[in-house]
């Protein structure tokens, strides 16, 4: 018995002629996964092979993203071509959102702070620190690692974050970091750094104006907290 491939299907469940037909965004998630791997098994569909590859994620388009090769290509009809596909797609998506978060956006809350260091941290494995330079408009001038730590904490050099913030002319600090663990709230060290930096700052009149801790999807702000 041959593959269901996208051909041998009727016109309407035809992925590919509905994009075009009526657009991209018409798709679902497992629709496009279809057009990707192009065909399924003797016996599902690629949608009906993507579905349930989406169903093996919780439907987590970012959990997918973490699937291996090797993890993919344990589903029937996922050969590794196929998974190098899937694995590449996915990555390029990652791509464009950080290419949109380098545009240098203007900062009018913490969402925005999320929106631009969620794809860069939001997903790691370990704990990582990261500061936000703005100019008097609020706009990023640059956004700098300060340090890459293990899965529960990480060192920051305060001299360091200050002493790029000086180079840049910045008259404004937001600083981030991860939580791999998931957990939003501050720890004590968290809160203790958060006042060791404002102070700094105060002394060189350069504004903390936040800490954010960001997970996978959510985020904790000091500022909307009223604890900064």
């Amino acid at each position: 018995m041959e593959k269901l491939t996208i051909k041998s299907w009727a016109l309407d469940d035809r992925p590919r002629e509905k994009l075009l037909a009526k657009g991209k965004t018409s798709l679902s998630d497992a629709e496009l996964i279809a057009i990707l791997i192009g065909s399924g098994n003797r016996q599902e569909s690629a949608v009906a092979l993507s579905k349930r590859i989406l169903q093996s994620v919780d439907g987590n388009i970012n959990e997918l993203a973490k699937l291996s090769a090797e993890k993919l290509s344990t589903f029937k009809g996922i050969g590794e071509a196929k998974a190098i596909t899937i694995i590449t797609a996915l990555e390029l998506g990652k791509r464009r959102q950080l290419e949109i978060a380098l545009e240098k956006p203007k900062i009018t809350s913490s969402k925005d702070v999320f929106n631009v260091m969620q794809p860069v941290i939001g997903d790691l494995e370990h704990e990582e620190f990261w500061v936000l330079f703005l100019n008097n408009s609020n706009k990023v001038l640059s956004k700098f690692q300060i340090s890459k730590g293990g899965l529960t904490a990480t060192v920051v050099d305060i001299r360091l974050l200050f002493k790029r913030a000086l180079e840049l002319a910045s008259v404004g600090i937001i600083v981030c970091h991860n939580h791999p663990s998931g957990k939003l709230e501050p720890s004590n060290a968290d809160k203790q750094l958060t006042q060791r930096i404002k102070e700094a700052g105060t002394t060189l009149d350069i504004k903390l104006l936040d800490h954010l801790i960001i997970t996978e999807k959510a985020y904790f702000s000091f500022a909307d907290e009223g604890v900064l």
